[in-house]
């Protein structure tokens, strides 16, 4: 599995911005619709789809935040065109949930859920990436709802968005198919290198048709 692209700083922070990105101080709010309402009694997170073994897996909230716990710094560039520098993210690293429940071998790509129905996809190598973790804290301290707790996917490399809050789960996909947002006109790969922003950047087989 591939090694996403990097510009790398001190710490494991990049030291430059992304094209038409400006460094962001605070951290603000944005997402679409309302902030869910956590029922930790109800609440579980699901891998799915072509695992390996053909099962379901499913961990509850005391499962999943008694996993490994990590922290990676990296960079958030959201497409409203603000970038967060070496932040500080802690919770569950994608690969743990990949050594865990494990794709079965021909599985390129994941779906991401969240709650509302949400969801983004990502191709396996980016999901599988270094610094690709399902954070449950930043700087220290748990997350906000309105930043995404109890578990938001943080995806360093590529453009905030596909990294959803509120995330309940990942299918594993042997073929590409798009999220929420690429379905509605961003970009199906999504890297602020490149300025991956809209659909209508896409070069050929950079995604599903529309």
């Amino acid at each position: 599995m591939g090694q996403p692209q990097s510009r790398e700083g001190c710490e494991g922070g990049h030291a430059e911005l992304p094209p038409g990105q400006r460094l962001q101080r605070g951290w603000p709010v944005t997402h679409y619709g309302p902030v869910p309402k956590f029922k930790p009694e109800r609440w579980d997170f699901r891998v799915f789809g072509a695992t390996a073994d053909g099962e379901k897996h499913a961990w509850s909230h005391e499962e999943f935040t008694a996993l490994p716990y990590e922290t990676v710094v990296a960079d958030l560039h959201c497409v409203a065109k603000f970038s967060m520098l070496g932040a500080e993210w802690g919770g569950i690293h994608a690969r743990t949930i990949l050594k865990l429940a494990p794709p079965a071998p021909d599985v390129t790509h994941v779906m991401v859920w969240a709650e509302y129905g949400f969801s983004s996809n990502l191709r396996l190598a980016d999901f599988s990436a270094g610094g690709v973790v399902f954070a449950t804290h930043r700087a220290g301290e748990l997350l906000t709802a309105e930043h995404g707790f109890p578990v938001r996917l943080v995806v360093p490399q590529l453009y905030a968005w596909k990294g959803p809050k509120w995330v309940r789960g990942v299918e594993y996909m042997t073929a590409d198919r798009r999220g929420f947002w690429e379905e509605r006109g961003y970009h199906n790969i999504g890297d602020p290198w490149q300025e991956q922003r809209y659909s209508y950047q896409e070069e050929p087989g950079d995604g599903p048709e529309l």
